[in-house]
């Protein structure tokens, strides 16, 4: 998400930094994947690093690193970095800090909203073999969220808009009170999606923070050591573990979920460095390339280079060796990009250098608490995939915006545009799709085994992207 973009049908529309949508979009689908991947029968590095086959179960003594759990930080990384690209041109157009911090209430509000309605009206919740009811349950809510959460036109009439919101909210408000669980319960403020939940926490501080920090770099490091006294004392008995125990209501607002500003601030950076460049570039045509085309094909496979090295060495535990080649491919990239010239070459090569100092922290800190591991996260984990998204979003600017081959990103930048929709697009549309029309089974019966399974996750995911797709390409957006 990092060019200009224009709409398909070829109209103007708002500025998107299109590496940015590509970055999410690649989070969300591989966060879909992760989910539908057969269990307790692939390699290790297909899991979470501490819930390994073939049992699965939670082993927080295991160190290590695997694509699954970059997923998550990914996302949180471009939540940050779309924060100053919402906001900045909407402070410079006369909203005010109160109205901006306001949005982020707003948005952590239904996000909360979208935790405890997705996790109550999942079919695989209502049931954990759905029927014909629950997948008719699930594809009633999957309608209702756009009525909920679509962005509506403004040409439409005020009266229409408020029309459809209630109907949204009060069919809503039916479903929650219909639905049962097979332990017979019903709505309860204890079921809700994890994630999301996170999700709506950090949203809502993110923005207080950046707005605190906003042209202040130094309070907002200010803010990260303060950050990192609090998470290193709260382990320990005292007025620090006390304080982060207090919460008015522990079913919606967590101050544990605060930790994942260490992933959020350095994609606030990012984004602030997306912004001051998508300002000075009116096209992504003009003017001559930063670096020759070699020198930028070199740095966007340099790129996905660095992430694998990691994914490999640190699940392996070669922790030197992945050091010492994190260094050589970091200098490499450094080298690379020196001679970057004009605004893209600057926002390169600045990002480019984030990257390696969150990942060169991040490696440093590997050691302390027994290695990376992402649950219970430790300190270099956060930084670690800070330096990795910060890398991966280089190589999408260079391979999307900067070499001109953002039709192959089509498909992650456009999921990325709609992740809500991409988020809950198999349980309450693909799946339910699927299992009413028997083709659920069918797809099961000619996948069988493991790596047969992993490709009908696989197909899934694939289904899910290419119906977000559609929804993008028509303009029909679901926002908080």
């Amino acid at each position: 998400m990092s060019m200009l973009a224009q709409s398909h049908a070829g109209a103007a529309v708002a500025p998107r930094a299109v590496a940015l949508d590509a970055l999410r979009g690649f989070a969300i689908l591989t966060m879909v994947l992760s989910g539908t991947v057969p269990y307790g029968v692939l390699p290790a590095w297909m899991y979470h690093a501490q819930i390994p086959p073939p049992a699965h179960k939670f082993d927080p003594t295991l160190a290590g690193l695997t694509w699954v759990d970059l997923v998550f930080p990914f996302f949180l990384f471009s939540l940050g970095a779309a924060i100053p690209l919402a906001l900045t041109r909407r402070l410079e157009r006369g909203m005010s800090p109160w109205q901006a911090g306001a949005t982020g209430f707003k948005r952590g509000a239904l996000l909360a909203f979208f935790a405890f309605f997705e996790a109550h009206l999942n079919p695989f919740a209502l049931s954990k073999e759905p029927g014909v009811v629950h997948y008719l349950a699930g594809l009633s809510a999957f309608a209702l969220m756009f009525a909920i959460f679509a962005r509506l036109p403004e040409k439409w009439p005020a009266a229409l808009h408020w029309t459809i919101r209630a109907v949204g909210w009060a069919g809503a408000v039916a479903l929650l009170v219909w639905a049962r669980y097979p332990d017979g319960s019903g709505f309860s403020l204890k079921r809700s999606n994890i994630i999301l939940l996170v999700l709506a926490n950090v949203v809502t501080t993110g923005v207080l923070v950046w707005l605190l920090t906003r042209n202040r770099q130094l309070w907002r490091f200010g803010l990260l050591l303060i950050g990192l006294g609090i998470h290193l004392a709260r382990y320990k008995p005292g007025w620090v573990f006390d304080l982060t125990q207090l919460t008015p209501a522990p079913w919606l607002f967590e101050p544990r979920f605060q930790k994942y500003l260490f992933i959020v601030i350095p994609g606030m950076i990012a984004g602030e460095e997306l912004e001051a460049w998508m300002r000075q570039r009116g096209s992504a045509s003009d003017g001559p390339l930063p670096l020759s085309r070699l020198r930028l094909w070199l740095v966007a496979s340099l790129a996905a280079m660095i992430v694998l090295v990691n994914l490999v060495g640190l699940q392996a535990r070669w922790v030197e060796a992945t050091v010492c080649l994190n260094a050589a491919l970091c200098g490499a990239g450094c080298l690379l990009l020196r001679p970057a010239a004009g605004a893209t070459g600057r926002l390169i090569r600045t990002v480019f250098l984030w990257g390696v100092f969150w990942l060169m922290l991040g490696m440093v800190l590997e050691p302390y608490q027994g290695g990376i591991k992402k649950d219970h996260a430790t300190l270099s984990y956060y930084f670690v995939t800070s330096g990795l998204a910060c890398i991966v979003l280089v190589g999408f600017t260079v391979f999307g915006d900067v070499l001109g081959c953002r039709r192959w990103l089509a498909l992650l930048s456009d999921n990325g545009q709609n992740p809500m929709m991409a988020y809950v697009g198999n349980a309450f549309f693909i799946a339910p799709l699927l299992g009413l029309t028997g083709l659920g089974a069918l797809l099961t019966r000619i996948t069988p085994g493991p790596w047969p399974g992993a490709l009908r996750g696989l197909i899934i995911t694939l289904l899910v992207g290419l119906m977000v797709m559609v929804f993008t390409r028509l303009r029909v957006f679901w926002r908080t």
